[in-house]
């Protein structure tokens, strides 16, 4: 027999979602939460222990490992509280983000933490199970009362602390169990309360048959520790299906929302490719994915699972339709911009040719080396010739973009050769001069 441990109870929980808490409750509930972590800490250890001394330690290993993936979750998030309470310098925003963290899902934590550490190779290892997977996605005082039962039903199940000293707690501890039960059993929907509550009507008469036990006298230990065992699972169940039910909703919700935003996005995207088609060769030839054609959002969980992968597929295809068809769009837009530049730049060279007025136009410019450093006659014809294909070729519609960007290219080496002003000049430095 192992020596007995008191047993963790976790503190209720202040407050609600969606509301901040008020600064003296979440103190004292830190507070409790620190002393329930430290003993239920020091508690699993001596499950641990002594979940290895017993003869049948694949048993236990389960529970154990949900055991302790649970307390870690709540110590991760214990400390996430501690440096939002930042001792007490806190405002309305803090207090709000201190409900969210409470009343918030403990799983969000738990797939942000690194996947190298021990700590979650081991709540991973507890993950394996569906019911290990949904003990994970509840909220804070959820995972304690969790966590509580869990240890309540290794406790009865490894033998600690069954001392009769210790009895009427362990009655009241029950008893306070299967009134839990009871509340999940409201809110069980219909389809699943019958069996709910078949569950718990045999743990109402085995807790009436134990009270009456003890009032005549009777030892009631062999009796205990399976019903403690019993309502703790009870419980777990019932929590760990009524959230993955919330999840499951969660998902269907975000599949209706989802459909109906790439509905919307692909009839965009459809007029995108028409007016793309229209005004731009040559033009993508992407198909645009019909959202229709995947049916109904489905209300099986599974079904619903398989539907967002799809709907998720259709969403990086009409990614890469619309970047296609928008960069098509887009290319016209900046050539037409190129152009545009290129030409005024050429345009700013011709309003200089006669920088002098007053000076003979007839006297060589070799002669006069700040004279015209302009475009170059010739030049200017060609470059006027360039823009005004570059220009057809973009104006029309489609418009040519492989022609328009040739010409544009053209335009821009034509417009930086040297063959205007001082460059010309720089190669002839003797022309019209002495020799």
């Amino acid at each position: 027999m192992i020596a007995a441990t008191h047993s963790a109870t976790a503190p209720a929980a202040p407050g609600r979602l969606g509301h901040p808490l008020a600064a003296r409750e979440a103190l004292l509930y830190l507070e409790a939460l620190a002393e329930w972590r430290r003993q239920r800490k020091a508690e699993l250890d001596l499950l641990d222990q002594a979940a290895l001394d017993a003869p049948d330690q694949s048993a236990h290993t389960g529970d154990m490992l949900l055991s302790m993936a649970l307390w870690k979750a709540v110590a991760d998030r214990h400390d996430l509280l501690v440096a939002t309470w930042d001792s007490g310098r806190v405002g309305r925003a803090e207090l709000e983000r201190l409900s969210t963290l409470v009343w918030g899902r403990l799983d969000a934590t738990l797939a942000s933490r690194s996947a190298g550490s021990p700590d979650t190779a081991l709540a991973g290892a507890g993950a394996g199970t569906g019911a290990t997977a949904g003990a994970l996605a509840v909220s804070l005082p959820e995972a304690c009362r969790l966590s509580d039962a869990l240890a309540a039903s290794l406790r009865a199940r490894l033998g600690i602390d069954p001392s009769q000293a210790d009895l009427q707690a362990r009655l009241r501890a029950v008893r306070a169990s299967v009134e839990r039960v009871r509340d999940l059993v409201d809110r069980e929907p219909a389809h699943a309360r019958t069996a709910a509550s078949s569950v718990l009507a045999r743990l109402d008469a085995r807790v009436g048959d134990v009270l009456a036990r003890v009032h005549r006298g009777a030892d009631v230990g062999g009796l205990l520790g399976p019903l403690e065992h019993d309502a703790a699972r009870a419980e777990r169940d019932l929590i760990v299906g009524a959230s993955q039910r919330r999840a499951d909703a969660h998902d269907e919700a975000r599949a209706r929302a989802l459909r109906a935003e790439l509905e919307a996005r692909g009839a965009a995207l459809r007029d995108l490719a028409a007016r793309c088609v229209a005004q731009v060769a040559p033009a993508p030839r992407l198909a645009v994915p019909d959202v229709s054609a995947l049916g109904p959002v489905p209300t099986d969980p599974a079904a619903v699972d398989a539907y967002l992968l799809r709907l998720d597929a259709v969403g990086r295809a009409m990614t890469v339709a619309q970047d296609a068809y928008a960069s098509a769009l887009a290319e016209r837009d900046e050539l037409r911009g190129r152009l545009g530049a290129y030409a005024a730049k050429a345009a700013a060279r011709g309003a200089s040719r006669d920088p002098h007025p007053g000076v003979d136009p007839t006297v060589d410019p070799g002669v006069h080396p700040d004279l015209h450093p302009g475009v170059d006659p010739g030049m200017a014809e060609d470059l006027g010739e360039l823009e005004r294909r570059a220009t057809e070729a973009l104006d029309r519609e489609p418009a040519d973009l492989t022609r328009a960007r040739a010409l544009v290219a053209a335009y821009q080496a034509y417009l930086a050769s040297p063959g205007s002003g001082r460059a010309q000049r720089a190669s002839h430095p003797n022309r019209g001069g002495t020799p």
